[in-house]
């Protein structure tokens, strides 16, 4: 079988990624809008971001980071108890809604504790034609805490059929299969999830560069997601879920949750791909797929990858990526 030496990706898109604010802001979104046309970024800052000012606010600093790179931010809300003309006005600047369980995550403190008390808002995010976005976990064993989770998503999906719900970054065998079940429940899956496992995390000495939220899984749970994704599944996005935090907050006591993966995420993905014979299927997973499901256009912008080898830098200002010091067999060519 002949095997592509290069690839052309048009406007591809990262579904889910954390651009912090302040400093961190500054380091890490440019990094994002040199490669990808456009992403979803996450609410989750000190304070979070509930309101149509704090939106638009947050929205003119991303674009003042990452200006000259042709980049579109997609906004989202912190999910709260919002009035119905709160959700209007601020209906056609966002493009969804993330849902946090209260403490489960990086700055979630403010987090919902009863998402079923909030059926006005979910009623009106229906209306609205606004995406619900869930970081779905319970509180309980970490291991089990997305299959837990996934009753939540059921019951979701059954009392409110016309409401759009995305599992973000899910990581199990059993959040796969739940997909099928609800025509509008879709999902995003992260490269980290696609690569490793809580062995790589914890297997042996701890390596706190891979340790995440929802953390790695068990092999039969990355097979799961590796074959609906190298398959094309239409209901599945890329969502990096690209955490960065500073070196101090990764390897101490009480390490931070997140894996960086931004800079180098579109050559990695072409290199598993690759090495599943199935780069037709990455234009889908990057680009086609979220734009039919998020309704999204982008900005027009064409990433050329080629099958040559380029090496992950140790570092980005205070942040350590993923694979820090490797080399990858695929790397960017160009970027139109």
């Amino acid at each position: 079988m002949n095997r592509l030496n290069e690839l052309n990706l048009d406007r591809p898109l990262d579904m889910h990624v954390h651009f912090r604010q302040g400093n961190m802001l500054q380091v890490v979104a440019p990094l994002t809008a040199e490669s990808f046309a456009g992403a979803i970024v996450m609410p989750n800052l000190v304070p979070p971001i509930r309101s149509l000012e704090a939106v638009q606010a947050y929205r003119e600093a991303i674009l003042k980071a990452t200006q000259g790179r042709n980049f579109t931010p997609f906004m989202t809300l912190f999910f709260w108890a919002y009035t119905d003309a709160e959700l209007e006005a601020a209906a056609d600047q966002i493009t969804a809604i993330k849902l946090y369980p209260a403490g489960v995550t990086t700055n979630s403190e403010e987090g919902i504790g009863d998402l079923f008390a909030a059926r006005t808002t979910l009623s009106a995010m229906e209306e609205l034609g606004i995406p619900l976005l869930i970081h779905g976990e319970t509180h309980g064993f970490v291991l089990d805490r997305e299959r837990e989770f996934l009753a939540t998503y059921d019951r979701l999906a059954r009392e409110f059929p016309r409401l759009k719900i995305v599992m973000e970054h899910i990581t199990t065998r059993e959040a796969v299969e739940l997909l099928d079940r609800h025509e509008h429940l879709y999902a995003t899956v992260t490269l980290h999830h696609l690569l490793i496992t809580l062995d790589d995390v914890a297997g042996g000495l701890l390596q706190p560069h891979l340790f995440c939220k929802p953390i790695a899984k068990r092999p039969e749970d990355r097979e799961a997601l590796l074959q609906a994704v190298l398959q094309g599944h239409p209901k599945i996005s890329f969502g990096s879920d690209s955490a960065p935090h500073p070196l101090s907050a990764k390897e101490c006591a009480g390490c931070a949750a997140g894996i960086f993966t931004a800079p180098h995420a579109l050559p990695m993905l072409a290199e598993l791909f690759d090495r599943h014979q199935a780069l037709d299927k990455l234009q889908g997973f990057v680009s086609d797929h979220p734009r039919a499901i998020y309704s999204v256009q982008p900005a027009p912008k064409t990433v050329r990858l080629s099958r040559t080898p380029s090496v992950i830098p140790p570092n980005y200002g205070e942040v350590i990526p993923f694979r820090a010091g490797q080399t990858c067999a695929w790397s960017i060519e160009d970027i139109q």
